[in-house]
């Protein structure tokens, strides 16, 4: 880790390092998002119906979080690089074999495999982006990596969802599988950085019981629920390619989730991130209650949800990596990462059993609410934990 800081100009923030990783980033988040919204659809048109396209969500977060839950000892035994080369390769490769697996099961095998190698990238960028990032500029960094991240937001689900209708869903499937793997070509390039070995890494369990973090990963799951709810079950309730559809409201979610991550991380560097947890949640609520409505309010509940949502994503980030010792980084990365993908797959697995008893803007409604309830946990931390403090 020290010698990658000493290369590191003083003050300078786009560094060899750090425009490898984003890039690394941004190629296994384009064959993710690209597929995101796609598998659902055809699981669902694959006789699973919208429970299985719930499934086959909740199937690849589960898988990722379970990775996820190991990768402390992960990167203790085999190191940063090594083990997002393989995550690259597992995350990617699999897509390919979609097209042929045409049943339920199948499917499912495919996505739980793919779960493992997100499970694994995730982990690594929120961790290896801080140990390559100036000192002071963490924020910044943060944000930086976050726009390679939440970029492929803007058009993947939109660009999936059209080139499956115009193209067929072999097109979409060989572009998620080839953007990943071609990310090991900015790997090769980033520096060999000490993850902070350790005899015994401190465990994921051991993470959840300590209070300041726990609070913050719950608040952060509340608005992942949500996000898993909008990118499986909106597609099916809003069909089709133009502006008031599913994908013009995704591609709205995107460009706001971006813009919102940039701001909140150069927020961050400056004042305290977690006076943002309130407004970003609250402007979460009642961008997906209003994502029910016609097609202008649907449009503009998609941007005030993207906007809260990348707020949040960068704001817990850095509120969790200020509540960990250095050593402890893999693991806040982890917490932080599980709570994410746990919420996305929660999110689409329940409302998935409930969508066609509640229909559309119940199940909506009920989302929202949930993300509003999130309020109480941040009037908690604040009482609990002092302004300042590490909490741990």
């Amino acid at each position: 880790m020290g010698r990658a800081r000493e290369r590191t100009p003083a003050g300078s923030l786009l560094t060899r390092p750090l425009l490898l990783l984003t890039a690394a980033g941004f190629a296994s988040l384009f064959g993710f998002q690209l597929l995101l919204s796609v598998v659902p659809l055809y699981a669902e048109r694959a006789g699973g119906g919208s429970a299985g396209a719930g499934l086959a969500t909740a199937a690849f977060m589960l898988s990722t979080v379970l990775t996820q839950t190991q990768m402390p000892r992960i990167l203790n035994r085999f190191g940063y690089r090594a083990s997002l080369a393989g995550g690259l390769l597992l995350l990617g490769l699999p897509a390919i074999l979609y097209a042929p697996a045409q049943g339920l099961p199948g499917i499912l095998a495919l996505t739980l495999l793919r779960g493992v190698g997100f499970g694994v990238v995730t982990v690594i960028f929120a961790a290896l982006v801080v140990e390559l990032a100036p000192p002071g500029r963490h924020g910044e960094a943060l944000g930086l990596l976050g726009i390679a991240l939440t970029l492929p937001t803007i058009f993947c689900n939109s660009l999936g969802l059209w080139l499956a209708e115009r193209e067929g869903y072999l097109t979409v499937f060989l572009l998620g599988a080839a953007a990943p793997t071609l990310g090991l070509l900015a790997v090769s390039g980033i520096p060999p950085v000490d993850p902070g070995k350790e005899q015994e890494p401190p465990g994921f369990l051991a993470g959840l019981r300590r209070g300041p973090l726990l609070r913050i990963l719950l608040l952060f799951s509340a608005v992942t629920l949500a996000s898993g709810v909008v990118v499986t079950f909106l597609p099916l309730a809003r069909p089709g390619t133009g502006p008031f559809s599913a994908a013009g409201a995704l591609l709205a979610v995107g460009a706001a989730s971006t813009a919102g991550r940039w701001w909140a991380g150069r927020f961050g560097d400056r004042r305290d991130p977690a006076l943002l947890l309130a407004p970003a949640l609250a402007l979460c609520a009642a961008g997906v209650a209003a994502l029910t409505g016609p097609g202008p309010v649907l449009l503009g509940g998609a941007l005030a949800f993207g906007a809260g949502f990348g707020v949040l994503q960068n704001a817990t980030l850095m509120v969790v990596m200020r509540r960990v010792r250095r050593s402890e980084r893999g693991l806040g990365s982890t917490l932080w990462n599980a709570a994410f993908d746990a919420g996305t797959g929660l999110g689409a697995f329940c409302f998935g059993l409930i969508f066609s008893s509640l229909g559309f803007s119940g199940s909506f409604y009920l989302c929202a609410a949930l993300v509003a309830s999130a309020l109480l946990l941040v009037y908690l931390d604040r009482r609990k934990t002092p302004p300042g403090s590490l909490g741990v």
